[in-house]
């Protein structure tokens, strides 16, 4: 493949529920190879290197150590993403970690700086806004199918995790929650389409002090609530665009869509961003029926690693990923700061900026020509 004399060497930390996937995608990319994996229970990694042929197995120190692995992608859980970031990047490897970034803001600074002083790429989740779906709405908007947007709305509601998820206790924690847990979905996908937030304000709420494990597979019944449940907030766009956001675990039940975005042509209604297809719902002005608009990208399955796969590209070919630390970090510092907007109760700016990311190339086959643009 151009620009690729050996592929990127690939070492995963952290082998629970989301790894698989990732251990499944990575190798469908021929300049992409996976190494090793990790795990604080090493029966998770044996486990995991047995089903997808990975060659070794090591601990979080050796595999940080072995310099034969350029990148890691660290898929612990939320409380561990700074620690083991910046643990690789001081280690002159590329990281590429499941959201949050980090659960400080100050922790978040520190890695940027870590990455840019050791020269490597850090790149971040979620990628869903790389896929089908997204793609799709970013080209409606940029060819101006709803005219120049006015108003967008994201909305996550649910009963949290605890009744499916077999180990849902760090959901409850500082650095889970619905709004670090599902809210960077939602705002890296409205900065992939409307830029960068300038000023928030936020409402927070814990409804319980307790939640009730019902998954059959939990060895628990009960867990502990110590970050809040329901988060509401407004945001400012820096091209003056108002959204409504809301994440919540304690909703039983809701029939708003997941995203919309208005405009003064007409009105896109956007799949889930946890997930990279559809469906898309246009309403163009004066029509009285929404239509449903086909998907013109590809990666319209569960296709996460696309962000893997960029970044390793961008190592290569010298430019920045999409799915980048600096909008990782503003999602964040959006984060943080709804909480402290409800504390100090006033808006607040938001310090931080980013780029927004380059959108894919439209129906290019080869995964080279669809990033490299």
């Amino acid at each position: 493949m151009r620009g690729f004399s050996q592929p990127v060497r690939i070492g995963i930390i952290g082998c629970g529920t989301i790894s698989g996937v990732y251990c499944k995608n990575i190798r469908q990319f021929p300049f992409l190879e996976l190494v090793g994996c990790a795990d604080a229970v090493p029966e998770r990694a044996q486990a995991r290197a047995a089903e997808f042929g990975i060659p070794r197995v090591y601990s979080s120190a050796e595999l940080l150590d072995d310099p034969d692995i350029e990148l890691v992608v660290n898929l612990t859980i939320p409380e561990f993403h700074a620690e083991i970031n910046l643990s690789a990047l001081e280690r002159g490897k590329s990281v590429y970690s499941e959201k949050p970034l980090a659960t400080k803001r100050e922790d978040g600074r520190r890695l940027l700086e870590a990455a840019r002083e050791h020269g490597v790429l850090l790149g971040c989740a979620p990628d869903t806004f790389l896929g089908a779906g997204l793609q799709t709405c970013r080209k409606l908007l940029d060819d101006g199918w709803i005219g120049e947007p006015v108003a967008a709305h994201a909305s996550l509601q649910s009963h949290g995790p605890e009744h499916w998820h077999p180990d849902p206790f760090f959901f409850y924690q500082p650095g889970g929650g619905p709004l670090f847990d599902m809210g960077p979905y939602y705002l890296t996908t409205l900065i992939s389409l409307l830029g960068p937030v300038q000023r928030v304000a936020g409402f927070t709420r814990q409804a319980f002090a307790e939640r009730q494990v019902t998954s059959p597979q939990a060895s628990y019944r009960t867990v502990p609530v110590n970050t809040p449940t329901h988060v509401a907030g407004l945001l400012e766009f820096a091209g003056g665009v108002p959204a409504t956001f809301i994440t919540s675990f304690d909703v039983w039940g809701s029939a708003q869509p997941p995203l919309e975005i208005h405009g003064t042509l007409g009105s896109l209604r956007l799949p889930d961003p946890n997930t990279f297809g559809g469906p898309i719902w246009l309403l163009r002005a004066g029509e009285r029926e929404w239509n449903q608009i086909p998907l013109v990208y590809n990666h319209a399955v569960n296709d996460r690693g696309l962000g893997v796969a960029d970044l390793a590209l961008a190592l290569r070919q010298g430019r920045r990923q999409r799915a980048n630390g600096e909008m990782a970090y503003h999602v964040l510092d959006i984060m943080q700061s709804f909480d402290e907007s409800f504390q100090q109760r006033s808006y607040l700016e938001i310090a931080s900026t980013c780029e927004r990311p380059a959108s894919l190339a439209l129906n290019r086959r080869d995964i080279e020509q669809v990033f490299d643009i």
